[in-house]
């Protein structure tokens, strides 16, 4: 008998079980997308800034904000790690207004 280094999933055998595995599949779908749209959003900003575009930058930044509100609102990430996010990408285009 041969194993492999990924363990095979078992089937439920309860109909809530089942259910369940199934809603989890939709809800790890829907996240996974809120994550890669999360992510997208602070590169932008942050290659806004890098590529020192003041405007450019905040008015990216203005618009990765209600996104990254709205996936720490969702559960996705800590509103914590949401604020620390928003705070740091704050600071660089701040910076970036004051060395204009």
């Amino acid at each position: 008998m041969a194993t492999s280094s990924k363990a095979k999933k078992k089937t439920v055998r309860l109909a809530s079980g089942r259910k369940r595995a199934r809603q989890d599949v939709v809800l790890n779908a829907a996240n996974t997308a809120l994550r890669s749209r999360f992510r997208t959003v602070v590169k932008n900003v942050q290659k806004a800034v890098t590529g020192g575009d003041k405007a450019k930058a905040v008015e990216v930044f203005k618009s990765a904000q209600s996104v990254i509100d709205s996936v720490a609102d969702k559960g996705v990430f800590h509103k914590n790690k949401a604020a620390r996010l928003k705070s740091r990408l704050s600071a660089k285009v701040k910076a970036l207004a004051l060395a204009a």
